[in-house]
């Protein structure tokens, strides 16, 4: 009996794999935006190049660390992807049959009056074996097809993940750089607060001994309410950008511990300026898309599949006897095999619609994985051109700093000499505030330039490059 069920296993696994498919041949579409504008030859991809060696402040590393580890909406991804994971099992293991044991003992009474020999009886039947219930034989390929749909669907989940893990790192930066800057710009108003403060007290001293006039009070203590409210504005962004922090980290944090000198933050690592627009394909959202449509292609193959015969194996092989000691007996044995097939005839078009479907569903992932490499392409280009252009404002902005502070000093002398009203002082005042707050301001954008530039890379997915 070990033989037969030998034999049985080969011949079923025999017929499971050697199904035709009906799969279309599989091209990748053809990028409607020219991938060759930007060929260059970069000495390591920004897509392998890790973000500890790219963002290298050890705060923000530490932080990175802990929205890797405790980020909800990753943690979903993850889950998303091991769920697929078993989803595609179930699917593939649809291709084997499903060998059960049974066994049955039944025992009854026949009355006489219906015995066949106008005597009553009991009756007993024991029997044991294995079976096969309803097993697809998959001829056509439909369920291999299947099979392979999900096999793009995992695939493409797991391309998902990937692709979230580069957005949370480029936010947990954004963030910290944002709350950051936010910060300074609440240190400088806080002092120049401070300062127009002491000014204020100071000419309204003048004006109590008659040296200045009540509009110079007036102007002063105006100057101090804009100071305090502009480190009030201040500090509500720097508060909602630490929440937000907090948000993306998945834990509560102590300001004390996360907070840096603005001046003392550093540089991220410099990107090559020759990289070649090939680098897009790589990208998690792009082949998430493209494992969307190889899932369509696929299910193409199944939708076809389903215009042909399915063909079903019901069988058995066991021992029966009416006691128990017969079931040991040579003359014991028995075996059922049935096998059905099931050709559809008038569906009214249901297969055909459901050909129609698949099909448009892959026009759909195809039209979808050209948006977004087109989405890519754009991002890539912005952001490398506006480099250019931030360096050159960065620069400007500095040289407008030191000029309005230059301003801001001979304004000041000219008013203690008396030559100025404090209007003039006002004036400078402001401008050298402005200046050093869009100072910042451009600091910041260049960061999120360069941080923005590596997750349109590709850049997150290593902690460490290859050559580290």
């Amino acid at each position: 009996m070990i033989t037969i069920i030998r034999k049985l296993a080969v011949l079923c696994l025999t017929i499971a794999v050697s199904a035709c498919s009906m799969i279309p041949a599989y091209e990748r579409p053809q990028p409607v935006i020219s991938l060759e504008n930007n060929v260059g030859t970069a000495s390591l991809p920004v897509a392998e190049l890790g973000w500890q060696q790219f963002y290298q402040n050890a705060t923000l590393q530490e932080l990175i660390k802990m929205a890797l580890e405790h980020n909800q909406e990753l943690k979903i991804a993850s889950l998303s992807v091991q769920q697929l994971q078993q989803q595609y099992r179930i699917q593939r293991a649809a291709r084997l049959p499903t060998i059960d044991a049974q066994g049955e003992a039944s025992r009854s009474r026949t009355p006489e009056s219906l015995s066949f020999l106008d005597r009553g009886g009991i009756n007993e039947q024991y029997s044991v074996g294995l079976g096969i219930t309803s097993w697809e034989i998959d001829f056509f390929g439909r369920i291999d097809s299947l099979s392979r749909s999900a096999l793009q669907q995992y695939f493409a989940s797991r391309a998902a993940r990937d692709s979230a893990q580069l957005s949370l790192i480029a936010e947990v930066a954004d963030s910290w750089f944002s709350w950051q800057a936010s910060q300074a710009q609440a240190t400088l108003a806080a002092d120049t607060r401070q300062a127009r403060e002491e000014t204020y007290h100071l000419i309204r001293k003048r004006f109590d001994n008659g040296l200045a006039s009540e509009l110079d009070v007036r102007q002063a203590e105006t100057a101090v309410h804009e100071a305090r409210i502009l480190e009030a504005q201040a500090r509500q962004q720097a508060n909602q950008f630490f929440t937000t922090l907090q948000l993306l980290t998945g834990q509560t944090l102590d300001k004390a511990q996360w907070q840096a000198d603005w001046q003392a933050i550093g540089q991220l690592r410099d990107l090559p300026t020759d990289l070649s627009s090939e680098v897009l394909l790589q990208r998690p959202d792009v082949q998430q898309a493209e494992h969307q449509i190889k899932s369509a292609n696929a299910d193409i193959g199944a939708a076809r599949a389903a215009f042909f015969p399915r063909i079903s194996l019901t069988a058995s092989l066991g021992l029966a006897g009416t006691t128990p000691a017969q079931l040991t007996e040579a003359g014991s044995r028995q075996w059922q095999i049935a096998p059905q097939f099931t050709l559809p005839l008038l569906d009214w078009g249901v297969n055909q619609a459901n050909l129609d479907v698949a099909e448009l569903q892959k026009d759909i992932n195809i039209a979808d994985y050209q948006q977004i490499i087109q989405q890519a392409f754009k991002e890539v280009r912005d952001e490398m051109e506006a480099r250019i252009t931030l360096d050159d404002q960065l620069q400007a902005q500095q040289d407008l700093t030191r000029a309005s502070e230059r301003s801001l000093e001979l304004a000041r002398s000219r008013f203690d000499a008396g030559i100025d009203s404090y209007l003039d002082v006002l004036d400078a005042q402001r401008s050298a505030i402005n200046s050093k707050l869009n100072l910042i301001s451009i600091e910041l954008q260049r960061l999120r330039n360069q941080l923005t530039l590596y997750k349109a890379l590709g850049g997150g997915l290593y902690a460490h490059s290859p050559e580290m």
